[in-house]
């Protein structure tokens, strides 16, 4: 028997991603006016909010591997526009900080994002745009709260299931793919 699946267009991976490359396609034009990615610009953006953090602190507030950040932040140390020093009390881990013309650029580039976040706001509905933010802060803090292992909870429910104490549901087939799954 074939696992059954939903449509690819409801993979909320893949929709999100679709959403994310959406609003870059309206950033990336002007992060790249200024000679920027999309990643340099996500750990100017998280420097310039703090005097500097440590790697694994930048990776996660980023969404960056810290492989990808050891290819980065070199970059970005060469152009004059962060830096990076040992902790003194621990030589193994780094801090990183936004210098003067790493803020300078910040100042520079931040005027006309905001003006395409106030662009996204006009297009979608500044209510509905709210909406969204509350939707993902939501989906976020559910889904990061420690979960048991999918393998393991399946293994356990069908041991209940052997054993008499779950009853098997069996849902209907599915129609043509009407509506967002709950899944």
């Amino acid at each position: 028997m074939t696992a059954r699946m939903r449509p690819f267009q409801r993979s909320l991976p893949m929709q999100l991603m679709l959403a994310r490359e959406a609003v870059m396609q309206r950033f990336r034009p002007h992060l790249n006016g200024h000679g920027l990615t999309d990643q340099q610009w996500r750990i100017i953006r998280a420097l310039n909010e703090v005097d500097s953090l440590d790697i694994a602190a930048l990776g996660r507030a980023c969404c960056l591997h810290t492989a990808s950040l050891s290819r980065i932040l070199p970059n970005l140390e060469a152009d004059g526009l962060v830096s990076r020093r040992a902790d003194k009390r621990d030589q193994r881990r780094v801090s990183v900080s936004l210098t003067a013309k790493g803020r300078k650029l910040f100042e520079t580039v931040a005027p006309q994002s905001e003006a395409i976040y106030a662009q996204l706001a006009q297009e979608i509905g500044p209510h509905r745009l709210e909406q969204i933010y509350t939707l993902l802060d939501e989906a976020i803090g559910i889904l990061e709260k420690p979960r048991r292992p999918v393998k393991a909870a399946a293994a356990r429910s069908r041991e209940a299931t052997k054993r008499g104490k779950v009853r098997p549901v069996s849902l209907p087939p599915r129609s043509g793919g009407e509506g967002r799954s709950t899944e």
